[in-house]
């Protein structure tokens, strides 16, 4: 297996206690927050720091972001900016917009001049397909389709073998041709989602957008997808809880970070029937979504990196992907598996409880 360039995150365990009380005095945002605020909050955080801390409904979850400067106007002024990216790059990868060139794509097959950065997820896209064997694949959507279409109005009916077995001839993402800023498919009737991907690279550009406003120390938390920067403003390492499968704020983990970032993509957060076996997750060989895990967290370099990993390794088999991401530079993963079975690449480095 190849490896992949990514830059080191760099984290420590936490006691769970003195997580509590950190996660109090702080204020931090967690996984599963769901308070939300119009505008920041701006608190002395010492004699020389200010805290920032706001919550805004984007990308279909809530982002969270805390600032931590000496000039309150400053980190506010940045935050404002950093929001106004997540809105715009929101909107540019939507495949649900008819204006954007994922929607052009999808409806005719062919699409030319899309944006730079449009251009810049889905090429990397097409190297985590590669790498992962298939596991991450954005042409899974006329599988997702399907689903959606037979679950829908309260009807609950499973697509047939005949059914699946057409739409999954449509999915690969190596039959997408990509030159430059032109994107096309081998076949009609495919298409592509973003969903695995796109949230954690505009974390990256929200993160980016702080780090040129000389924003050092700031923590953003996009439904579970996190990125973190320098320190809490004490010169001591962000805290970060990863996210419960079970939504009972049983943290299977809670770590500190200073640079990088931690995802976690699971099977509890959208369904499509009532027996929570089809979700938004979907393994692109088979068309059904993967039972062997409950939730996979990837901590990374990037964001972008850990959610489309976290991805990738849930439709993996807990061996298979603890191997997969042992084999990548600056990678680790935690898995929970049915029954609560927990699998770690070699450098997690547990809690203690």
């Amino acid at each position: 297996m190849e490896k992949m360039s990514t830059s080191s995150a760099r984290y420590r365990p936490v006691n769970r206690r003195a997580f509590l009380k950190l996660s109090g005095m702080m204020g931090l945002s967690l996984a599963s927050a769901t308070t939300f605020s119009g505008a920041a909050e701006a608190v002395k955080f010492n004699r020389k720091m200010f805290k920032v801390s706001k919550s805004k409904a984007a990308m279909g979850t809530f982002v969270t972001m805390t600032l931590i400067n000496s000039s309150k106007d400053k980190a506010e002024e940045a935050m404002g900016e950093a929001y106004n990216e997540i809105d715009r790059l929101t909107k540019m990868m939507s495949r649900f917009d008819s204006t954007t060139s994922i929607s052009l794509l999808n409806s005719e097959g062919y699409v030319k001049d899309i944006p730079p950065e449009v251009a810049e997820v889905v090429a990397k896209a097409m190297v985590y397909y590669r790498i992962s064997n298939g596991t991450f694949d954005i042409s899974v959507k006329p599988i997702v389709d399907l689903f959606k279409k037979n679950f829908t109005g309260g009807k609950i009916k499973l697509p047939s073998e005949i059914g699946l077995n057409r739409v999954l001839k449509l999915v690969g993402s190596d039959k997408i041709k990509m030159r430059g800023r032109e994107i096309r498919f081998e076949k009609a009737g495919m298409g592509i989602t973003l969903d695995g991907i796109a949230k954690g690279y505009i974390v990256d550009r929200a993160s980016k957008i702080l780090a040129r406003h000389q924003i050092e120390n700031h923590l953003i938390n996009a439904g579970g997808d996190i990125r973190a920067a320098g320190s809490r403003g004490d010169k001591k390492p962000w805290t970060v809880a990863i996210q419960d499968p079970h939504k009972k704020k049983q943290y299977p983990d809670i770590i500190h970070m200073t640079d990088g970032a931690v995802a976690t993509s699971g099977n509890y957060e959208i369904y499509f029937d009532r027996e929570k076996m089809f979700h938004h997750i979907v393994d692109p060989k088979t068309g059904l979504s993967p039972s062997l895990n409950t939730s996979v967290s990837v901590v990374a370099g990037k964001a972008m990196d850990a959610d489309a990993l976290s991805t990738a390794v849930f439709v993996m088999d807990p061996a298979n992907g603890k191997r997969f991401i042992d084999s990548l530079a600056g990678c680790e993963c935690l898995i929970i598996a049915k029954g609560n079975k927990r699998t770690k690449s070699g450098g997690w480095k547990s809690t203690a409880t």
